[in-house]
């Protein structure tokens, strides 16, 4: 894949950080069919290439990390009805067999279909500026994708209110890491750089580890308790081996850490 060819989105490769930046200010961000079909492909090229140990995923602007479907182009859904499928589906990286690392740095408005990718990140950091919402009901148009997607991530009570207020109500980003969505909250200007700090800190350990635990444990939420730890087990067993071998253990930094 040529990282250089995408139009909607600006990819760059930099010592195993896959940084991915959203470049529709002029819509806010919105996602077109364009934008879908090239988040497949990146996925895809993320999946398979050993070089790319995570992702981050920003946007540019001022205004919105993304305000989700651009209205006025609209996005494909096929007419048979039976051939139907969530076009967010082309957007979230583990739908696409993607165990990257994501992390996702949100400023602005962040609303509807934007829940996508964050509804499938792994990290996400906040500046102070970022707004959460959900306007589909206000335009009398069902919510149901993006936040069955979020009530698996925060309680449903904070989904319910976001759904029925629709365009009435924001949710703040100190809100957002109350309940957990959002693990840190920087200044605007200081988003990026945070967000590439923990990428490189993520990058430097086993891949294998890495990936391994990511998929083990979002494979566990959609099945009971015994069959994860057992899917769990296998990947251990799977993946230790390899990660062993890729890390000197007495080598591994021990004290250079932070506390959150």
């Amino acid at each position: 894949m040529d990282l250089d060819a995408l139009t909607t989105v600006i990819a760059e490769l930099d010592d195993n950080v896959l940084t991915l930046t959203l470049n529709r200010p002029e819509r806010l961000n919105s996602f077109t069919n364009t934008m879908r079909a090239e988040f497949r492909q990146i996925w895809e090229h993320a999946r398979e290439d050993d070089d790319i140990h995570v992702m981050v995923l920003r946007a540019a602007g001022d205004r919105a990390f993304s305000t989700g479907m651009d209205t006025r182009e609209g996005t494909f859904i096929s007419d048979n009805v039976f051939s139907r499928r969530d076009p967010g589906n082309d957007l979230s990286p583990k739908h696409n067999g993607c165990w990257k690392p994501l992390i996702c740095a949100v400023h602005g408005m962040v609303a509807g279909g934007a829940l996508y990718w964050l509804n499938e990140a792994d990290i996400i950091v906040a500046s102070d500026d970022a707004q959460f919402f959900d306007p589909h009901v206000s335009y009398g148009l069902v919510a149901a994708l993006e936040p069955i997607g979020l009530a698996h991530r925060i309680p449903i009570g904070e989904v319910l209110r976001m759904v029925l207020l629709g365009l009435d109500e924001r949710m703040s980003a100190q809100r957002a890491r109350e309940i957990g969505f959002v693990s840190e909250i920087v200044a605007r200007a200081d988003l990026w750089t945070r967000a590439e700090s923990l990428a490189r800190r993520i990058a430097a350990k086993p891949p294998a580890a890495i990936q391994g635990s990511v998929r083990a444990i979002w494979e566990s939420r959609d099945v009971g308790r015994s069959h994860a730890l057992a899917t769990g087990m296998s990947y251990t067993s799977l993946g230790n081996p390899i990660g062993k071998a890729q890390v000197n253990r007495a080598e591994v930094a021990t004290r250079d850490y932070e506390v959150r």
